[in-house]
């Protein structure tokens, strides 16, 4: 019976001994280790992440090329994409908003990182932008806003173009400060830049300033010069301003107050918007009295903002471009320095 004894706690002190040093495997620091690796990797795989210009793939789909202004707007696009190194997948819409969409699902297809859009109109775009954000690819609005939900694009870089029109009915006043009868060259219809130059030159226009007619040039140098014949043709000698919304048409309606008998500049006075070359060597011709600046020249902050939005870096909803406003008297001074 004592043997028995002796042979059970012989036993249990084996059975004790097993189980101590089936449990000591689980202590083991090495564990610490292994959970901490994947946020090494992740670590790594952040910083691989990170794109440079040369990694970068654009897709911008252009409006058109209706004026001065988009055609220096198209060559700092596609200049500053050479000098940085971006592959850059261009489509001219012809501004046609068919052709622009058309375009938008082109690079959605092609698999871009960032696309670049100057809405032809406000309107339209809901669902090719939300096309964009359900492949995971930013939309940045250039130039023109898009009447979408603000997280169906990343930023707007541009112009206040309401501003412009309130700079440009502030000088109409100067022009005419004992009031007078006036004409407007409107944008394309349903545009931004027509939309707010619109609205922003009635909030500042004296109200002894009426605006007799108000008809769209669609932003173009031979549809401005076809509505001002019809302009002349219907009051005449009334007319003792115009406000252009941007120079090209300007240019054409001074070539039809030419043709018709007037001294455009002194019997019409001209505000327009933009400043384009032929803005300032028509005020050293006197025949425009004021251009307010909108700069086309976005391409490197374009470029910087895309590079950012690929990175995952946050940016502004908006990112104004600085712009001023030109007069006859330092025209021939600054013309040499423009490069649109």
């Amino acid at each position: 019976m004592k043997g028995s004894k002796i042979l059970l706690v012989a036993v249990i002190v084996v059975l004790l001994a097993a189980m101590v040093g089936c449990a000591a495997p689980a202590a083991a620091p090495a564990s610490d280790s292994t959970a901490q690796q994947p946020a090494a990797d992740t670590q790594a795989s952040d910083t691989q992440a990170q794109k440079t210009y040369k990694d970068l793939v654009v897709g911008y789909a252009q409006l058109g090329a209706e004026s001065e202004w988009r055609t220096a707007n198209t060559a700092s696009i596609k200049e500053t994409a050479d000098e940085l190194g971006v592959t850059l997948k261009f489509s001219d819409a012809q501004q046609k908003q068919e052709n622009q969409i058309k375009a938008i699902r082109s690079f959605i297809a092609q698999g871009v990182d960032v696309i670049g859009v100057p809405p032809v109109v406000e309107t339209g775009w809901e669902t090719v932008f939300r096309e964009a954000q359900d492949a995971g690819i930013p939309i940045i609005l250039v130039d023109r806003r898009a009447d979408v939900p603000e997280d169906l694009y990343v930023s707007y870089l541009g112009s206040d173009f309401v501003e412009e029109g309130r700079k440009a009915g502030n000088e109409m006043n100067k022009l005419l400060p004992d009031g007078g009868k006036i004409v407007e060259l409107v944008g394309t219809v349903g545009s931004a830049p027509a939309n707010d130059r619109y609205s922003g030159f009635r909030e500042t226009v004296n109200s002894n300033i009426e605006i007799l007619d108000s008809q769209s040039g669609d932003f173009t140098r031979a549809k401005g010069k076809e509505v001002m014949e019809a302009f002349l043709k219907k009051y005449g000698d009334e007319i003792q301003g115009l406000y252009a919304h941007n120079d090209d048409m300007a240019l054409g309606a001074i070539q039809a107050i030419e043709e018709y008998g007037l001294k455009p500049g002194e019997d019409i006075k001209i505000v327009s918007i933009d400043a384009v070359r032929g803005a300032f060597q028509a005020m050293i011709d006197g025949t425009l009295n004021v251009t307010v600046e909108c700069n086309p020249l976005l391409g490197p902050q374009f470029y910087d903002l895309a590079l950012k939005v690929a990175n995952g870096e946050e940016v502004p909803k908006w990112l104004p471009s600085a712009e001023s406003v030109y007069y006859p008297d330092n025209a021939e001074e600054v013309l040499p320095t423009r490069q649109y």
